[in-house]
């Protein structure tokens, strides 16, 4: 057996600034400030946020947006990964607007959903939520919507138990069998985009943002957890960050993009998602997440698959489909660049099908680079004589056949390893052909792609971090076209 071990450079982030690289998104946009300031008058100088809730949470939601405008302090000096929140204005140079005609209370609405039960309480409070955001955005032009969802809300509603039908309810205990009898094989350890207990549940935030898509303004779920300096919380600083890095996301603006280091490119995630509009049959629908090396990201979906009798058999698209929706995602980056991309990377955490390979090479036949790549977490581990794991960015090859990149692991500007497992490697595979180094790279480049967080940890490339999430939210819209701006997913 062969081991080779190696250390990629960690990307650099680009921010307001064309002169300097960061490595530490915290520090970029409190010394550059965002990278849409490139954009000119199409940077976001002003974020208009509105809000929804019971009265007594939106005015505690009031006061956190206000106090985001100045100074928030993670009240850890000298931990190095803890870095205070300077202020919404410096960070992002853009002023927070918030004011009371921009508010909606919901209270009546909300108290009255709450005394019913089961699915009748998850509708009620569903339609709550809707219609203080259709009345905000109907009459006033905010960028984000603050949704306000008190604890008691949460606990009762955060998810439901779906209704199955006949099909549905035989394919989950068939599932469940196969499960602990040991019949699944290899392939199922690539971890599947839906699982058979997904069928079970219905989620209140996924319904949430697939209703707000209608009004065309994206949402922020706000709860205690943002709100309340309480010890079972974030500390402060740390939640400043977070927070108001996706609520200027979603407002339009671009906090960071990694440094380009090759052509440019649109990387695609393909997955899959249980379609629930069916009654004739249990289906798939096709997902796919793109992103360009500009930066912003879109969602599209699919076709419908038909759900295979074997349960070891993963999805597959046909070669039309797969043409269909290769196509999809060029029109729509073409739309949003004005240009086709010199190189399409495909990520997919299933190994491609002939079928799929064909229909995408036939979309993209005028693109002069296509690849394709399939990542999925391993149950490989590298231990090291140390007090920490691995660095993040070590890439470990075994006789020049299977490779493993660390997105997560040991951060030497931290002094510390933020996590608290061994760190697990994404194992990549791609064609002979590739490039395996500048694949593994921009696995490493998109996991640094999450307007969800400032907090630079997150582990799984952006094409298929949030492919549940997204594929959650389509179901939820059903058969309506959903948008496919990124922002009204994260």
């Amino acid at each position: 057996m062969q081991i080779s071990v190696a250390e990629l450079r960690i990307p650099d982030l680009e921010f307001g600034d064309n002169k300097a690289y960061y490595t530490d998104p915290r520090v970029g946009l409190a010394s550059a400030g965002p990278f849409s300031l490139r954009f000119g008058r199409a940077h976001k100088s002003q974020v208009r946020v509105g809000i929804v809730g019971p009265r007594a949470m939106m005015n505690d939601a009031r006061s956190w947006y206000r106090r985001c405008e100045g100074e928030v302090l993670t009240g850890k000096p000298g931990i190095l990964m803890y870095i205070d929140f300077p202020g919404f204005e410096r960070a992002f140079q853009s002023v927070l607007v918030l004011t009371p005609s921009w508010e909606v209370d919901i209270s009546n609405w909300l108290n009255s959903a709450m005394e019913q039960a089961g699915q009748s309480r998850f509708e009620g409070v569903l339609d709550a939520y809707t219609k203080g955001i259709s009345k905000l955005s109907r009459e006033q032009s905010v960028d984000v919507i603050a949704c306000c969802l008190p604890a008691e809300v949460v606990a009762s509603c955060w998810s439901i138990t779906r209704k199955l039908t006949r099909i549905e309810r035989s394919e989950l205990r068939r599932a469940r069998g196969e499960e602990e009898s040991g019949q699944l094989s290899f392939d199922t350890l690539w971890v599947p985009d839906d699982t058979p207990e997904e069928l079970l549940q219905r989620d209140f935030r996924r319904a949430l943002k697939a209703w707000a898509m209608e009004t065309n303004t994206p949402i922020q779920i706000v709860t205690s957890g943002l709100l309340y300096d309480d010890r079972a919380n974030q500390d402060a600083g740390t939640r400043a960050w977070n927070s108001n890095v996706a609520l200027f996301y979603k407002a339009g603006g671009i906090p960071w993009r990694v440094r380009p280091i090759a052509v440019e490119t649109c990387f695609v995630g393909i997955s899959f998602h249980y379609l629930r509009t069916t009654k004739v049959d249990l289906m798939y629908s096709s997902i796919a997440q793109a992103f360009s090396s500009e930066g912003d990201g879109f969602a599209l979906k699919g076709e419908s698959v038909p759900r295979e009798s074997e349960w070891q058999r993963s999805p597959h698209l046909t070669a039309d489909q797969a043409r269909k929706l290769g196509s999809k995602v060029l029109a729509e980056y073409r739309e949003r660049t004005g240009r086709d991309p010199a190189r399409i990377v495909l990520h997919k955490t299933t190994p491609f099908s002939p079928d799929e390979r064909a229909g995408f090479l036939s979309a993209y036949a005028q693109i002069p680079l296509v690849e394709f790549v399939n990542i999925a977490p391993s149950e490989f581990r590298l231990v090291q004589r140390s007090a920490y794991p691995p660095k993040r960015g070590t890439l470990c090859r075994i006789n020049d056949d299977a490779t493993y990149v660390f997105t997560t692991g040991y951060i030497p500007e931290w002094k510390t390893y933020p996590g608290m497992h061994v760190p697990v490697p994404l194992k990549i595979i791609t064609d002979r052909e590739t490039d395996i180094l500048r694949t593994a790279s921009d696995v490493l480049a998109l996991a640094r792609m999450n307007w969800n967080t400032a907090f630079d940890t997150t582990g799984a490339p952006i094409t298929l971090r949030f492919a549940r999430q997204v594929g959650g939210i389509m179901a939820e819209v059903g058969r309506r076209d959903p948008s496919p701006s990124y922002r009204f997913y994260m």
